[in-house]
Parts: C-alpha cells; structure tokens; sequence
C-alpha cells in the first residue's frame, strides 16, 4: 500500500517538475518571437567554476551615449574651437570605474543603456560600467550572459588577433537578454558560428 503512494507522489513530483521547465520553455520561446532582437559585441571569459558545463561566460557590449552618467564630471565631451560641444558622444573620465544601474533596450540596431537615476536597488535594470578612458558606445554589462555549447563543437576561444565576437540576443523588458546565437568578425567579413 505504501509503495503505491510512493510511486503517486513520485509522478505527482515529476507532473509539477515538468510543468516548471514547460512554463519557462514557453516563457523564453515568447521573448524569442516578441522582443527586440540585436547584435552586439562581446568579450568572453572561461568561468571558474567547479561544477561546469560547455559554456561561455560573456560580457556584453551596450551603447551608454544617450544616458547620463551618476555625475557630470565623469563624462569628457569633443569640444569645438568655440568651446561648444562638438559631438554627443563622450569618453569617460575619472580616477574610478562608473557604474550605475540602467535599463536596456534596441535602438539604431544597437544594444543600449539609459541610466535609471531613482534606481534603489541592483535588481532594478541591469548594471552597466565604463573605465575611464572608456568611449560612451563601448560601455559593459556587468553580469555575463551564458552561452551554452554542445558536446562535440569546437569553441571559438582563443580569438586570433584582430577578430571579434559578437551575439545576437533579445532583449525583454525586464530581465538580462537572452543569448541566441554568435559570429566571428574577422577582417570585417562576418562568419556566424553553428554549435548543433
């Protein structure tokens, strides 16, 4: 009698485990086909981690020239003889690396970042950085986005010098984005990568 309860709890756990990955498989497959999709650059690491599977850790490129920095002198504007600003875009300037909490969003077929000011805590947006010396469109998202390889495949790391790597992702209104697939920019030719 017992065993038989065993075995009803047992399909009872498995029923819910399969409705949780249903639910977040329907979740992701949604962002996929309704968010904004768009390339952006991106500087991969290899994770330390002891229980690791095929993966690249990566770190993605965002365009912060259209947000304002926590302080207005932490941003360095090209100025025109007059003395007039002569571009929007700026180089960061400081002893300090900034960082600061931003939403992030697909404008001009580019991933970017507009400051969140009010923003109280770090799960509000994602958190952007910059180093000083840093140009404004080649600012940081902090968290990495995880790319998951296949067994079989070979990893594009280490990049020969000169070449880029950069991945496609939607990006949801709340959350970090979502990875969907790379490319290597070699030599301006663009080669995306198949991991199947």
């Amino acid at each position: 009698m017992s065993g038989i309860r065993v075995s009803r709890a047992s399909i009872a756990v498995l029923v819910v485990q399969l409705l949780l990955v249903s639910c977040i498989a329907a979740k992701y497959l949604y962002q996929r086909r309704t968010c904004p999709r768009v390339w952006t650059r991106t500087a991969a690491y290899d994770p330390e981690l002891v229980m690791r599977g095929r993966y690249l850790s990566l770190q993605l490129t965002v365009d912060g020239c259209g947000s304002t920095l926590p302080t207005a002198n932490q941003a360095q504007f090209p100025r025109n003889v007059d003395g007039t600003v002569g571009s929007p875009k700026f180089m960061v300037q400081g002893n300090l690396q900034v960082t600061f909490q931003a939403k992030l969003a697909v404008a001009g077929n580019r991933l970017v970042a507009v400051r969140l000011p009010n923003a109280e805590s770090p799960s509000e947006g994602e958190t952007v950085s910059a180093w000083p010396g840093s140009a404004c469109d080649r600012m940081n998202v902090v968290n990495p986005v995880n790319f998951y390889l296949s067994e079989h495949p070979r990893s594009p790391l280490p990049l020969k010098q000169g070449d880029e790597l950069w991945i496609e992702v939607t990006v949801p209104r709340k959350g970090p984005p979502r990875p969907l697939q790379l490319a290597l920019k070699q030599q301006g030719n663009w080669k995306p990568l198949a991991f199947q």
